[in-house]
């Protein structure tokens, strides 16, 4: 089932949606100023992979132990999808459980993801954090750990690790989930298909896509 935000850790995620953002129009693009990662959405809000005609929207905290299940679940479906070109899948990576972390371990792996994704192996990289998912609430993954991550998956060369050392993409997941509660997404994951969303389950995915192809 899919993860729904209990009502302590939703009310601590709050205050930290505004810090230092300024209100997005919905449908608004990042600002000049917002660093956002090679093959973002058009808004800036997320990763897209995949050139199929139907839009998936995937909303996942890569701290939330019901998001890793979803890869486990869908994740194989979703890359079936894609290679049959299907689909269009835009991962979305928020930051709700940074307010039960010490370090902000969702905002930092999901920076880390912006950094995979100037790589070319975002999804890879997003398999190997939830293969790797720590305990939630916990101080997560070190900076180095999250390097040795996508070195061990194949990135090479210094700008994966420099762009996660220099805090490049930091500022990406706050953004990402100002956008996401303006859509109405209150927990993770969260999956939309068209626009419409459908439980985070392989089968309702699979039957939402055909509907639309059909």
């Amino acid at each position: 089932m899919a993860r729904r935000a209990m009502p302590w850790s939703w009310m601590l995620a709050l205050p930290v949606l505004g810090l230092g953002l300024a209100a997005v129009a919905p449908g608004a693009s990042p600002g000049p100023a917002m660093p956002v990662p090679r093959g973002a959405t058009p808004s800036g809000d997320g990763v897209a992979v995949g050139g199929g005609p139907v839009a998936v929207d995937a909303y996942i905290d890569f701290q939330c132990p019901f998001c890793r299940q979803f890869e486990q679940l869908a994740g194989d479906t979703l890359d079936q999808l894609l290679a049959r070109r299907a689909i269009t899948l835009a991962t979305h990576p928020m930051d709700f459980l940074d307010a039960v972390s010490p370090t902000r371990y969702s905002t930092r792996a999901a920076a880390a993801s912006g950094a995979a994704s100037d790589a070319g192996m975002f999804r890879e990289y997003a398999r190997t954090l939830f293969e790797n998912q720590p305990p939630e609430g916990g101080p997560g993954l070190s900076d180095e750990q999250l390097i040795a991550l996508g070195q061990a998956i194949g990135i090479a060369g210094p700008a994966f690790a420099e762009t996660i050392r220099n805090g490049t993409y930091l500022p990406w997941p706050p953004y990402v989930t100002e956008r996401a509660v303006q859509r109405g997404v209150a927990g993770t994951p969260s999956v939309f298909v068209a626009g419409v969303p459908v439980p985070a389950r392989p089968e309702p995915i699979v039957a939402a896509v055909g509907s639309v192809l059909a």
